[in-house]
């Protein structure tokens, strides 16, 4: 065991560079883990910056004075923003509270249905079974509503944790923006001088991740607001939650696309019924997914290496295990850095033995 542990560290550790990076891995992963909930506004920040680097950068190669295209781009920046909290955020609460009302009568009208299938399909469903699911679900969202109910005066300190975050989020944007380069420069001083690995990793990280996670970005924007429009003209309730749910779903290709597909099937069977109107429905969100995965998808990110769909399940699961709903939706990035280390990482071999 102690010479396969050797044959291993000789393998993998040799390079000094990269036991350092071994180490730097180590200790930023246990960091986020133990504060990352300390740290989610400066996470955050870094993440919009990051995304937002990309812009700065297109004004900046047609000539545009670097301070003024930071200023341009985080103008825009706070005008999405407030528009946002202003225009969409209160829409999207009204509408979950809505549904959250109305959520036992959907229930119902999905038991209805529910209860067919055993007359439709006694050796496959049932009766006893869709009483057990049905029981699990309500329970499951009298919960919920119970705690949409329950947000009053004992979730002001929460309420005062967002507005604070709010107020310093906007700040560390704009100077993670105006000093990028001090920042990355101060960063660079603690690392070895010689760091060829280093330096490959970043620039295929950097190339990798800034396509993706701005492509992304750019995507849960097209898909969302199709979306909305296309609900908002067939006149589906709760069209501005459905859609958020919708542009959201593609930052976990296959998965996402699967699971929001109930919520939108059953808001549009509560309130179309078995008609033409839902099989409409139906039909235009299988369109925009279609699009979206054989048109959008190309188009923006031709220039990023796809992962495998098995790495992709198996990251999803692992980082949304580790870090929640963020580790969900960073996980391909995650999977891309991850793969970019291992491609990079010095692997010194043995000289092979011949036989005499």
């Amino acid at each position: 065991m102690v010479r396969i542990i050797r044959g291993l560290a000789h393998k993998y550790f040799s390079d000094d560079e990269a036991v350092i990076l071994f180490l730097l891995l180590v200790i930023g992963t246990l960091g986020v883990i133990w504060l990352g909930h300390m740290l989610a506004p400066v996470i955050a920040a870094v993440i919009i910056a990051f995304i937002l680097q990309g812009l700065v950068t297109k004004l900046t190669d047609k000539g545009m004075p670097n301070t003024v295209a930071v200023i341009l781009v985080y103008l825009l920046f706070l005008g999405v923003l407030v528009g946002f909290l202003l225009g969409m955020l209160p829409l999207l609460w009204v509408q979950l509270t809505s549904l959250a009302g109305e959520a036992p009568r959907i229930f119902r009208e999905m038991q209805s249905y529910l209860e067919l299938l055993p007359q439709e399909y006694p050796t496959l469903v049932s009766m006893g079974s869709i009483n057990s699911l049905y029981q699990q679900v309500t329970a499951e969202v009298a919960n919920f509503t119970q705690w949409l109910v329950s947000f009053s005066l004992s979730s002001i300190p929460d309420v005062m944790a967002i507005l604070i975050y709010l107020v310093l989020l906007p700040i560390l944007v704009f100077f993670f923006l105006k000093d990028r380069d001090v920042l990355m420069n101060a960063l660079a001083s603690t690392l070895p001088q010689q760091r060829p690995m280093m330096r490959r990793i970043w620039h295929e990280v950097n190339q990798q991740c800034a396509n993706y996670v701005r492509g992304k970005a750019v995507e849960i924007v097209i898909v969302g607001g199709v979306t909305f429009v296309a609900f908002r003209i067939m006149g589906l309730p709760y069209a501005a939650l459905l859609s958020l749910l919708v542009g959201l779903s593609v930052v976990i290709p296959y998965i996402g696309a699967a699971v929001v597909t109930i919520p939108v099937a059953m808001i549009g069977l509560f309130a179309f019924g078995w008609s033409s109107e839902f099989i409409w429905l139906m039909v235009i969100y299988g369109i925009i997914q279609a699009l979206d995965g054989n048109v959008l998808v190309p188009v923006l990110f031709s220039e990023v290496n796809n992962l495998h769909p098995v790495v992709i399940i198996i990251a999803v699961l692992f980082f949304g295990g580790i870090w929640g709903l963020w580790g969900v939706f960073f996980a391909i990035p995650l999977a891309t850095m991850l793969k970019a280390i291992f491609a990079a990482w010095p692997v010194r071999h043995s000289p092979s033995r011949g036989r005499v």
